[in-house]
């Protein structure tokens, strides 16, 4: 595809070129010149650049699409196997792109979708600069007038499968937003802009690349209606601006690019098979990427010492005689959850002493000194994995005074047997911090393996990485010390053997609403989704979001594992949010 030439790509989509016309489909001009305000424009609107994810919901004019979660992403040695498809879209302002881009979106129907629009990286204009935009006789079509730095780290680091803060840009003020969007987790990513074809570096990044070619009347409409109408401009400044900035930008910068596109779209939103065949094309891509690694996992490491970086609780009488009432299947509740609170309390205060204490003196109330051990200046972080995960976080918050908590929850598909990762919580500026990843039991590793793979996505230093479970197979020690042999491991117990189902022999009860336990997201009807979800513009991370999502999320699992035990099968976990909370 890539192959052809900008000539026989043209011929294949149709007329395409200077000689454009409207084309079956397009809007009539007087239809669009008809929308255009006779009166004074209305006062300023707060605007501003549109980078955002897509949610695990997408409501269109003819349905309703429900996205599942995000398949792994790297191999069994943890390290990412293949990176995120970038579709990259260019054409004239007022083309259309943002609309080729959310159909797009809507007919792929994949998970883990980031619109990034190229909009957000326009550069901070000085007081002079501010005083020419003011004047419509700023160029905001021009090359310079964009952050491509800035631009080329951030799709790079995202198509890598980090972590990234995106720049929101306020068009009223011609700055840049003191919040920045994090957005994390992106299978495809779609870029658009003016001149997403007009650096090579970025052009580099791009596995896709699609013009989106409109008449230049309909376009010049477009705008006046769009700048009038939700940027406050008057119609003579618009047109004042396009006439010296935006038509000649077009025709030297942005037009010429249409020679490295693999498609052209004419027509934009409304050519239908263009944009199926653009689907069918990426669709093919991904199916490519699919990873494996639960059957991996269970085949690999069999015979091998326990690693060092493992630590196990002390097997005193009383931490034997409290897991025989635990994996006891006939202890009561009541009894189940006060003595797994006990074990949960003793892991944590073992895994405290893994942390690096610095020597200091004190004086006593005596007038007399003490030479004793702190923990100086780090912060601790702790994050469950949903939900038997939580389980232990009242243990964590016991014995950490002002302790920051997070939450990742992972399913298994139960089609292709794989960990799938839909929802994630993690406090801001996390990546100085030692993070306490908390699940009640680990059999293959295929969940914990992906939770410390999110963690590392956002700087996570792996060496801060605690791994606490009450219980863990042999094979789950050994697949997650493969992967990331920085990692500490703390357990109360480990077994040596898992069954068909992954389940832990003789095990606890299999954590409830992990990879490899539970059912999958239950998710309501479109009339009773929560308002946090809609409409997708203002879903402001890569990721699904909201407590509302988590208890659709966690269905009730099969009888005896961890979760239903400890939290009854018809109760949902309890789930906390907080505004110091980023993804």
């Amino acid at each position: 595809m890539a192959a052809a030439g900008a000539e026989e790509r043209r011929g294949a989509w149709g007329a395409a070129g200077p000689e454009r016309g409207p084309g079956p489909g397009a809007v009539p001009l007087g239809s669009l010149l008809s929308r255009l305000p006779l009166s004074a424009p209305p006062p300023r609107r707060r605007t501003a650049s549109q980078c955002k994810p897509e949610p695990p919901l997408l409501r269109t004019s003819k349905r309703t699409i429900y996205t599942a979660g995000r398949p792994p992403w790297y191999s069994e040695t943890g390290a990412p196997v293949d990176e995120a498809f970038v579709i990259g879209l260019c054409g004239g302002s007022a083309s259309g792109k943002t609309t080729v881009a959310t159909r797009i979106i809507e007919a792929l129907d994949v998970p883990w979708v980031v619109l990034l629009s190229m909009d957000s990286f326009y550069k901070v204009l000085d007081e002079g600069q501010q005083a020419l935009a003011a004047r419509s006789d700023y160029n905001f079509d021009h090359p310079d007038a964009f952050d491509f730095e800035l631009l080329v780290n951030v799709l790079r680091k995202l198509k890598k499968g980090k972590s990234v803060k995106v720049p929101v840009y306020d068009f009223t003020t011609h700055s840049r937003r003191r919040e920045w969007k994090t957005v994390y987790g992106a299978n495809v990513i779609v870029f658009e802009g003016i001149l997403a074809f007009a650096n090579k570096e970025l052009l580099k990044l791009l596995d896709m690349k699609v013009f989106v070619d409109t008449d230049s009347d309909i376009r010049l409409v477009r705008r006046l209606q769009r700048d009038i109408m939700e940027r406050g401009r008057d119609i003579v400044g618009v047109i004042k601006q396009y006439n010296k900035f935006v038509k000649p930008a077009f025709e030297q910068y942005i037009e010429p690019t249409v020679q490295v596109a693999d498609i052209v779209v004419p027509r934009g939103g409304e050519n239908f098979v263009a944009l199926d065949l653009i689907v069918q094309h990426v669709h093919s891509q991904l199916e490519k990427r699919e990873i494996t690694v639960r059957a991996t996992l269970a085949s690999a490491h069999q015979g091998q010492p326990l690693p060092k970086t493992l630590s196990v609780l002390e097997n005193t009488p009383q931490v034997r005689g409290m897991h025989t009432i635990i994996r006891n299947k006939d202890t009561t509740r009541d009894e189940f959850i006060f003595y797994s609170k006990r074990l949960m309390r003793l892991l944590i205060e073992h895994a405290l002493s893994f942390l690096p204490l610095k020597s200091v003196t004190v004086e006593t109330p005596q007038g007399t000194t003490y030479e004793g051990k702190r923990f100086h200046r780090q912060r601790i972080t702790g994050v469950s994995i949903l939900r038997a995960g939580e389980t232990m976080e009242q243990a964590l918050t016991a014995v950490c005074k002002d302790i920051r908590l997070g939450k990742i929850l992972i399913q298994t598909n139960h089609d292709t047997g794989e960990p799938e990762l839909h929802y994630l919580r993690l406090p801001k500026e996390i990546s100085e911090d030692y993070v306490i990843l908390m699940d009640s039991t680990v059999s293959t590793g295929a969940a914990a393996m992906m939770a410390v793979r999110v963690l590392l996505d956002h700087d996570v230093q792996e060496d801060r990485i605690f791994l606490l479970s009450l219980l863990m197979a042999e094979m789950g020690v050994h697949s997650v010390a493969y992967a990331f042999p920085r990692v500490r491991i703390i357990t109360t117990a480990v077994d040596k053997r898992i069954n068909e189902e992954f389940h832990i022999i003789p095990g606890i009860g299999e954590g409830g609403g992990g990879a490899g336990r539970g059912q999958p997201p239950a998710l309501q009807p479109p009339a009773l989704q929560p308002p946090a979800l809609q409409p997708p513009a203002l879903q402001p991370l890569a990721v699904p979001r909201g407590p509302a999502l988590l208890s659709l999320a966690l269905s009730p699992s099969p009888l005896g594992n961890f979760g239903d035990r400890y939290f009854g099968t018809d109760a949902p976990s309890a789930c906390c949010e907080s505004e110091a909370m980023d993804c």
